[in-house]
């Protein structure tokens, strides 16, 4: 099945501190009609297994692991259990042909989106986090026209992600975690 072209795209990033930032993004979400929210939270295989039972039981939405060879499609809540790349032409999930360097990593997820930003409505999140992660793809990504927040400096629990997306895009909006949440929400409607 192929996305519609009303269908929006909505990418979060985190990292320490995230899972906590998450579940209240998760579980603040409308019943998703035609969205489709991909999450990328640094965190072992094993526990984000265990992540994903504790999100799914607090969420209107599906919730599904983003396997290889899986298609995409509107509704869902895709949790990333491990670095994943979505092929821009079939909407399904692959391996990436390199390994990053965190689990899942952000840049690999993002920027296989970035031939996706012209054609669908597409946000992009950065929350909490130590490093870098994510911070190029989301220039990419704003570059092609999609819409770039982060947690202001005030809020993070971690900065570093945050401040890495703050100090590279410079059209990137900065907020606490309820604006960020706030802001989904209109998205996702």
């Amino acid at each position: 099945m192929k996305l519609l072209k009303q269908t929006k795209i909505l990418l979060i990033g985190a990292s320490t501190g995230g899972p906590s930032e998450i579940e209240k993004i998760i579980n603040s979400l409308p019943l998703l009609q035609n969205t489709l929210v991909l999450i990328a939270q640094h965190m072992p295989k094993l526990f984000l297994e265990n992540f994903a039972k504790t999100l799914q039981r607090k969420s209107a939405n599906a919730l599904v692991s983003s396997l290889e060879n899986r298609v995409l499609q509107e509704g869902n809540i895709y949790l990333c259990e491990e670095s994943i790349v979505v092929d821009a032409k079939s909407l399904v999930f692959k391996k990436p042909r390199e390994k990053g360097f965190y689990n899942p990593d952000i840049e690999i997820l993002f920027n296989s989106f970035v031939a996706l930003a012209r054609e669908y409505e597409l946000m992009a999140v950065i929350l909490t986090g130590i490093g870098t992660d994510g911070s190029k793809a989301a220039l990419s990504l704003s570059q092609e026209g999609a819409r770039v927040l982060t947690e202001d400096a005030e809020h993070s629990i971690v900065d570093g992600m945050p401040s890495a997306v703050r100090k590279n895009v410079p059209n990137a909006e900065s907020y606490s975690l309820d604006k960020i949440i706030e802001e989904i929400g209109e998205f996702c409607v």
